[in-house]
């Protein structure tokens, strides 16, 4: 069972069945407009808010105040939603009919959801300087860390070459050269932008709705309200494939990224044949690229495809013997076009709806993952249906369709880290 309804001018809540569980979660999305000049601060600012709010103004007061309610658990995260991005809320804990002395749980847990979003500790009108200080360092050093993971620094690097100046290419964690600007004011002015223009969908399992319902009017009456609306989907136009190599002493595996780009935003395909057609290029351990590049030819130590619907993007990321990047590579272009021109095999489809079924039926093991369920259909304006209906519809994916799916991807960006050989070859 679900309900979704309106309650304010860009402000939603939404009502999802959690009777199998003892636990229940109230999740707040605020969903708001990347900015590259205020990047970095809306990377800082969860980090900041997870530390406390007015009535827990720090995080010993916040865990004693958590540990009281039996446990209760608090995030907050920073995501994406096509180019926009999504500051998240929630809080899970046990339901209020198991409270030992009948407390009442919902109104705790909203207080400190509502709390964290409306209510944060300020001073002298601004957030803590102490505090900002403190996740400005954890930032830099989370910034810093991105060259030690040599996969998600070629990951990184290729969307850099790939996106470019264009919106999509907003870095979600922020720039380094930009956190010395970051300060108690300029990130309390990022903060007001996003209370005043994010949609705001509350997503409630298990808890009173209409009690949390009440307590989000009550935070809303203070907040000036502007919401705008979201930023449409985009996609990098078609070109010719452009390679970069960058080469590292010492790395003992190379990465490549290889970005391909459907060149135009029109006719986003549905969620489910995108799923079924990377299952089959490269999503699954029965797919392409895991059989043929890396079990039959040995290219690859791992091989997997994923896409963006929004963005209108696919990315096949590898890691790779130094000096076989362009083997690989080639192979990798190889499975694709055999996908293009050549049949896909029942049991290759039977493969990978299989793997995307199970995964469905496990959706319904935990609150979080139901809960991403009905936000997803939520951020791509799709009428609310429950996962079972996603059976149904990847069912009904046909293999000419995941062909057609995977045609209109073009060649756009290469980028190899790779070691460097005795002699300077790589």
């Amino acid at each position: 069972m679900f309900e979704r309804k309106q309650l304010a001018p860009g402000v939603f809540l939404t009502t999802l069945d959690a009777d199998k569980f003892n636990r229940c979660r109230i999740t707040i999305h605020l969903r708001y407009a990347a900015l590259r000049r205020s990047a970095t601060d809306a990377a800082v600012l969860p980090l900041v808010l997870e530390r406390g709010y007015a009535q827990c103004p720090d995080m010993t007061a916040l865990s004693r105040k958590l540990a009281r309610l039996y446990g209760a658990d608090l995030g907050v995260d920073l995501g994406t939603a096509g180019i926009d991005r999504v500051l998240t809320v929630d809080i899970c804990g046990i339901k209020d009919r198991f409270a030992l002395a009948g407390e009442d749980l919902t109104r705790e847990y909203a207080d400190i959801a509502f709390g964290v979003v409306f209510d944060p500790y300020l001073v002298d009108g601004a957030f803590d300087p102490e505090a900002v200080r403190i996740e400005k360092e954890t930032l830099d050093r989370r910034l810093q860390a991105e060259f030690n993971n040599k996969r998600l620094y070629c990951v990184r690097q290729a969307r850099r070459r790939f996106y470019g100046d264009s919106p999509a290419g907003i870095e979600l964690g922020g720039y380094r050269a930009d956190l010395p600007a970051v300060t108690p004011q300029t990130l309390k002015a990022e903060y007001d932008r996003i209370l005043r223009t994010a949609a705001i969908d509350v997503m409630v399992q298990g808890a009173d709705a209409a009690n949390v319902a009440e307590r989000l009017l009550c935070a809303l009456e203070k907040v000036p309200r502007a919401p705008q609306l979201f930023a449409g989907a985009m996609a990098m136009p078609a070109a010719e494939p452009r390679h970069y190599r960058e080469e590292i002493p010492g790395l003992t595996q190379a990465k490549l990224c290889m970005l391909f780009t459907t060149g135009t935003p029109e006719d986003l395909p549905s969620i489910n044949l995108l799923r079924m057609a990377m299952s089959v290029f490269g999503g699954s351990t029965t797919s392409r690229l895991f059989r043929n590049v890396r079990e039959k030819q040995s290219l690859c130590y791992y091989c997997g495809a994923t896409a963006l619907r929004a963005t209108g993007v696919m990315m096949v990321d590898s890691g790779v013997e130094p000096g076989r990047e362009a083997e690989a590579e080639a192979a990798i272009l190889k499975e694709l076009d055999d996908l293009r021109r050549g049949p896909i095999t029942g049991e290759e489809m039977e493969n990978s709806r299989r793997s995307l079924l199970s995964g469905l039926d496990a959706l319904g093991d935990s609150l979080s993952g139901i809960e991403s369920w009905y936000y997803g259909q939520i951020v791509r304006d799709e009428p609310l249906a429950p996962p079972a209906y996603g059976r149904v519809l990847v069912s009904a994916v046909k293999a000419d369709e995941v062909r057609e799916l995977l045609a209109g991807y073009h060649y756009s960006v290469c980028y190899a880290v790779t070691g460097q050989q005795k002699g300077g070859q790589a």
